[in-house]
């Protein structure tokens, strides 16, 4: 029986290990395994919301195990440390608990490999990065950026007003930098009815992006200038044009000597590979530890091993580069489960990834969404507010549908909205 491993439970993993062990492990056609570092799977675009407790990781967080039995392929935590291509063995590092060691290295045989390890937030080598800053590219990381932002909350729990500031800066102003902004902001509102003397005039956010304007990825500026006033109107300080050199226990300075103070800094600016890619078993990797792939998914030097997602760097036939979004990972996805299938029958991998723009939306918490669909068709058509919000929402129902299948899913997105409703709107422990 021909062995798939998927390595990587995001959205674009879950994918293919959803849809393969639905069309081959369900019938032992195939041996189907997902390998990732933690024991749940959380939509990638919601991480701002575990980061300030709207979203409840206990609820709305999947279990890789349960729903590994429901679809048919097999789950193995770990962390990938290397690709053994002569044995054709993924090879996993020990797992410790900080005192002891509670599963040693392990060896993971394959036919098919599949990497869809996701990014990690790219610090472009300025002092201060690594060390000073909070990143937002996992569930963990999320907590962590949770709990730090609940401990200088709790101050505010007094029955005496603190009149201090607390001072986040947050550097990228992409889809992620921008929803955290607004996001904090609706959290700090929402904390007054938990026993918080505190209100969003004692929240200084400032928003920091290099680029002219933020939203740079976005093909409209129309969209970029209506986050923009929102942001604005909310309270977040938005700074464009403007270059980190460095980053202290103190703050930020930029190009030019100019310097912000923030107790807490949250780094979004630009993605790269995990570094352990970085020339992996001989595989092709591009400056920002990417493996290169050619438009079939398969890695260049070794047609059985396929990546996808942002860890990977897809060529398009007019010399660009796929770019890193959640949509390009689940169509490449799609595109290297059926490539499999095809190779397990003896035919040529057929199918090859064209990226198309099917646009862009950016939620600004309570306040506000706006974003344009189908921007491949000439730019796209833009929309804001409830259309917007029902758009960004059926892409999260989407995405259930798909790990759940239509009927559990539908039940899911129907108890999720349920919990909105009964349940604290903040999850404070």
């Amino acid at each position: 029986m021909k062995r798939i491993v998927v390595v990587g439970g995001g959205a674009g993993g879950i994918g293919v290990a959803t849809r393969l062990g639905r069309r081959l492990g369900r019938k032992n056609k195939a041996h189907v395994t997902l390998i990732d570092c933690v024991e749940s799977h959380v939509w990638k675009p919601l991480l701002h919301e575990v980061a300030t407790g709207a979203l409840d990781t206990g609820i709305d967080a999947v279990s890789y195990r349960a729903h590994a039995s429901d679809n048919g392929y097999h789950f193995q935590q770990g962390r990938l440390l290397d690709i053994d291509r002569e044995r054709r063995q993924a090879v996993l590092a020990p797992i410790h608990d900080g005192k002891s060691e509670l599963l040693p290295a392990r060896r993971i045989d394959f036919d098919y490999l599949v990497v869809a390890v996701g990014s990690v937030a790219n610090d472009f080598g300025i002092p201060g990065v690594k060390r000073h800053c909070l990143f937002l590219d996992n569930t963990d990381q999320a907590m962590a950026i949770r709990k730090i932002l609940l401990n200088r909350f709790l101050r505010y729990a007094s029955h005496e007003q603190l009149d201090e500031k607390i001072k986040v800066a947050i550097v990228g102003a992409g889809a992620t930098g921008t929803e955290m902004a607004a996001e904090m902001n609706h959290a700090v509102d929402q904390l007054r009815g938990y026993g918080y003397k505190i209100d969003s005039s004692l929240l200084e956010v400032t928003l920091i992006e290099a680029d002219k304007r933020i939203l740079p990825k976005v093909s409209q500026e129309a969209i970029s200038r209506a986050v923009a006033r929102e942001l604005e109107k909310i309270g977040v300080q938005v700074l464009t044009n403007t270059r980190v050199v460095e980053i202290t226990d103190r703050g930020i300075t930029f190009q030019g000597g100019y310097f912000v103070a923030a107790d807490i800094v949250i780094w979004s600016a630009g993605v790269r590979g995990p570094e352990f890619l970085r020339d992996i078993a001989g595989l092709e990797t591009n400056r920002i530890d990417q493996l290169v792939v050619r438009t079939t998914g398969q890695t260049t030097r070794d047609d059985t091993i396929f990546a996808i997602g942002d860890c990977c760097a897809c060529p398009q036939d007019d010399g660009s580069w796929v770019p890193p979004r959640g949509q390009a990972a689940r169509q490449m996805g799609h595109m290297v489960a059926d490539n499999i299938m095809l190779m397990m029958q003896g035919k040529p991998p057929a199918k090859r990834y064209v990226y198309k723009d099917l646009g862009s939306l950016v939620n600004l918490s309570k306040f506000h969404t706006v974003g344009n669909l189908f921007s491949f068709l000439g730019g796209g058509v833009m929309v804001e507010g409830r259309i917007a919000r029902f758009t960004y929402l059926s892409l999260y129902h989407r995405h259930l549908i798909e790990v759940y299948g239509l009927v559990r899913g539908v039940l899911m997105i129907a108890l999720k909205s349920l919990n909105r409703i009964i349940r604290p709107h903040l999850k404070l422990h």
